[in-house]
């Protein structure tokens, strides 16, 4: 091994973007998890900022290196899976250059890449003595749309280029097993060949009860003022999601509309007395406006709430830190968690780890994360089935018991410690495979 000890190991990941996604999260935590394993691990990614990031990746005991970043990220708006590939095909090259110059003490024993498929057979070309592992959060060519003839003959020889490089990685993981069952369907090719993979569900960090107390209590002094004195005149529910039209955070904004109705009638109905208990909303969510979809997609969800009139109950919060994610979860009722089909979803663990009940859709990854009437619930994605949940909710004391579930229920599953020890047994597992069992297949048993 390339480590100076005997059960450590050098390990580099590639990650095309480090921003503040739930893919990002998920690298993060593996390297520092990694890291607490006693492994030594760098991280090379095509785009950092350290005032747009996660705190471990200053604090987590591993380096961040970029390269690549000359090479644009779209040309006019378009082409950016193209872009991507080159960015981290960049990268890459920059490991094995790398490694070149400073000599054999610096070779890696392992290299994880994730989301970017392309880089594996440039890895085991320029660095033969390192074994791969791709970490498929999802099959890329199922998330983009094909509006044109000229875009299905663009996307074709990439389509293609994912599946053949993603098979040639010496181990595939998946997050969920939702999305392991999407990987076959997908993949045929490599389905054919016997390519399983292995599922290792992210993970999220279990808030101690002392800080969560600690957030509960300063939550009203530490967000913004006008903010603070919003939430504190009703019941919010909070939206965490980037903010892109497939995140679906309209249903929220619609559902809200939907219970608002409800209880106004119900107001009426009781003898026209005012809802003390007013519900509200607060998104809130990863936002670059370096993005066009963002820019726009704020813009649309604004609209949309001015439409619904219930503009002046709802908060939008585009990007935030660690800490306000922690004091807005300390704030809400409930998180509202609205895309369909999610690969997997960190956000509903997040909250649950939060001892927050979680709404979400029945379907995806929340579907194994989510126990359905305890630690949240999960329904059809309708604004009505939406507010019948919210509305049970409402009771302060059904709420707390959920959320009080829900974060015993993501302690015992979901724990960092339990992602960090299932990945530091498949690295190590694939470290000491012979190199004639490594060659491209791909596959995990069991």
């Amino acid at each position: 091994m390339a480590a100076s000890t005997k059960n450590a190991l050098r390990i580099a990941f590639i990650h095309p973007d480090l921003g503040l996604g739930g893919a990002e999260r998920l690298v993060v935590d593996a390297a520092t998890e990694l890291v607490r394993c006693g492994h030594h691990v760098d991280m090379y990614t095509a785009y950092y900022n350290p005032n747009r990031c996660f705190e471990e990746t200053k604090t987590g005991g591993f380096v961040v290196y970029t390269a690549g970043t000359w090479f644009p990220r779209h040309v006019f708006g378009r082409m950016l899976a193209l872009c991507a590939y080159v960015r981290c095909v960049l990268v890459a090259i920059q490991i094995s250059w790398r490694c070149f110059i400073e000599g054999p003490k610096s070779a890696y024993d392992v290299i994880i890449a994730d989301q970017v498929a392309v880089v594996v057979p440039v890895v085991k070309l320029l660095m033969p003595g390192a074994k791969t592992l791709f970490y498929c959060h999802f099959p890329d060519l199922l998330l983009t749309k094909r509006e044109s003839i000229l875009k299905t003959c663009y996307r074709a020889p990439l389509d293609y280029l994912e599946e053949i490089t993603t098979g040639a990685a010496d181990l595939v993981l998946v997050n969920s097993n939702y999305t392991r069952g999407v990987f076959a369907q997908t993949f045929r090719r490599l389905a054919a060949r016997g390519v399983q993979p292995g599922v290792l569900y992210p993970a999220v960090p279990i808030p101690p009860e002392p800080e969560l107390r600690e957030v509960n209590a300063n939550w009203r002094s530490e967000l913004d003022f006008e903010l603070a004195q919003f939430i504190n005149g009703g019941t919010m529910f909070l939206s965490i999601n980037r903010f892109e039209r497939k995140k679906g955070v309209i249903l929220a904004l619609k559902a809200l509309h939907e219970l608002q109705l409800r209880r106004g009638i119900s107001a009426v109905a009781a003898g026209g007395v005012a809802d003390t208990d007013w519900p509200r909303l607060v998104v809130a969510g990863g936002y670059d406006p370096r993005l066009p979809e963002n820019v726009e997609h704020l813009r649309e969800l604004r609209e949309a709430a001015s439409q619904l009139g219930v503009q002046g109950s709802v908060r939008f919060v585009p990007s935030f830190t660690d800490r306000q994610r922690a004091l807005l979860l300390a704030a809400c009722r409930a998180v509202l968690y609205t895309p369909q089909h999610e690969h997997f979803g960190i956000v509903p663990l997040e909250a649950m780890a939060a001892g927050r009940p979680v709404v979400a859709c029945n379907s995806g990854g929340p579907t194994e994360s989510v126990t359905h009437g305890s630690a949240g619930f999960l329904c059809e994605p309708t604004a009505a089935a939406f507010a019948n949940a919210m509305g049970k909710l409402m009771n302060s004391e059904t709420a707390a018991a959920m959320g009080a579930k829900a974060r015993a229920h993501v302690e015992a599953m979901f724990s960092r410690r339990a992602f960090g020890a299932a990945l530091n047994s498949y690295v190590h597992g694939l470290a000491a495979r012979p190199a004639q069992q490594s060659g491209g297949v791909g596959a995990v048993k069991g």
